[in-house]
């Protein structure tokens, strides 16, 4: 059987290089046709926004072992930054941090208890992941009391949700987290 020929490093990066050549080309092009025929409709930006975002997940997806949680968090920050410029560059509506957000969030806290739960012997690996997205689920509630979220109950949810996974995450992994003590302790 023969196998195909595996891209050495330096070949990796030539390629990676020429993506992003490639991709940055595609993005003045855009952005001129856009100028050039409906210079009223953000369309080019939309689609130069989706290009950043690409690229921030493949740059952070070639570094080798890189923790999945990781993932998730970057994911649900890279996705919610995304949303913000789409409604953003579309009149800003509110739907990015009123449904989009707490959405991700949502999603994001699912993705992390079911990481915790398949394999919660690995906890302590995703805890410094799961408390970041824990922080970040903390923002709807500052938007909905800064009066910036007028439809808060896609935000409560996410809230709601974030502090549910908390709890189930220190349940299912409590003893584990408490022998993780006692030996850092020396207790």
């Amino acid at each position: 059987m023969i196998y195909p020929k595996k891209i050495n490093a330096s070949n990796g990066e030539i390629i990676t290089q020429i993506m992003l050549a490639i991709s940055i080309a595609v993005a003045i092009i855009l952005t001129i046709i856009n100028k050039l025929t409906t210079p009223n409709v953000p369309w080019a930006a939309l689609a130069n926004g989706g290009i950043i975002y690409v690229w921030v997940i493949v740059k952070y997806s070639i570094h080798r072992n890189v923790n999945i949680a990781g993932h998730v968090l970057i994911q649900t920050i890279a996705v919610s930054i995304l949303t913000v410029f789409i409604d953003y560059k579309l009149g800003f509506k509110g739907w990015s941090l009123s449904l989009a957000i707490p959405i991700i969030l949502i999603v994001a806290n699912t993705a992390m208890l079911i990481l915790t739960i398949v394999s919660y012997k690995k906890y302590l690996r995703y805890a410094i992941y799961q408390l970041f997205i824990l922080i970040f689920s903390v923002l709807p509630a500052i938007l909905i009391g800064e009066r910036v979220v007028t439809k808060p109950i896609m935000s409560i949810i996410a809230i709601g949700i974030s502090i549910l996974n908390l709890v189930i995450t220190i349940i299912l992994s409590a003893k584990d987290l408490g022998e993780a003590i006692k030996r850092k302790f020396h207790m």
